[in-house]
């Protein structure tokens, strides 16, 4: 299911959680168990937030939730270190982690023909990264920008694509495709100028992805890319 026709794309960013990989509720479970290490209060994030959110809008509306107040710096600050390390551990106990289908065949497709691989993710860079080791998945990826970068993911994929251009003389934010599972990936990719992919793998449907101004829809990464 595609938009537009369109050019081979110089760069491809990748959303990681439900575009790349689905890791079983492990990052849930991990921010859990770091609220419950540090505060001994049981907290469910995906009772204060919704898909697409940054790690950082994540663990604010969690805290403010549960807590009933804005954590201080510093308390952010041991948060993350916490539910990093839960993590580590998680992301390999998790049974129902798994690498989505035609990611590892679309992502090695784009490498062979000379398109520039970053991630583009709510997530913290070390928790998007993390999140990647099971599925063997890092090694495609040569930048990438994170929640750890921005809380706005408009203003993180803008990052992703400057990193690019960095890479890469002349790339102009339109030969940037942006790939990922929620409307807010494509609400990013529209405001940073580049080409959106949404992908149906995750929580929403083609049609909603489509009704949110996708350029191009897949049901699955098993589908062909946009522009090969």
């Amino acid at each position: 299911m595609t938009g537009v026709p369109s050019a081979k794309p110089v760069a491809v960013l990748f959303d990681v959680d439900e575009t790349l990989v689905h890791t079983g509720g492990a990052g849930a479970r991990s921010w859990t168990a770091a609220f419950e290490k540090l505060y001994g209060i049981p907290a469910d994030i995906g009772a204060h937030t919704s898909a697409g959110e940054t790690d950082p809008e994540v663990v604010g509306a969690t805290f403010r939730g549960v807590l009933h107040r804005d954590p201080t710096p510093d308390e952010l600050g041991a948060l993350y270190a916490r539910y990093l390390l839960s993590l580590a551990d998680e992301i390999w106990a998790s049974d129902q982690y798994r690498v989505l289908p035609g990611a590892e065949q679309t992502v090695t497709s784009l490498g062979a023909a000379g398109v520039l691989l970053g991630l583009v993710s709510g997530a913290m860079e070390g928790a998007a990264r993390t999140k990647l080791i099971p599925g063997n998945l890092n090694r495609f990826f040569v930048f990438g920008s994170y929640g750890s970068d921005s809380p706005d993911r408009s203003e993180l994929t803008r990052l992703a694509i400057e990193k690019a251009a960095r890479l890469h003389d002349r790339l102009t934010p339109d030969q940037v495709f942006v790939v990922g599972d929620t409307p807010h990936d494509i609400d990013a990719a529209r405001a940073a100028g580049a080409v959106s992919v949404g992908v149906a793998s995750g929580h929403y449907s083609t049609k909603e992805l489509a009704a949110a101004g996708g350029d191009h829809v897949l049901r699955s990464l098993e589908e062909p890319f946009p522009g090969l």
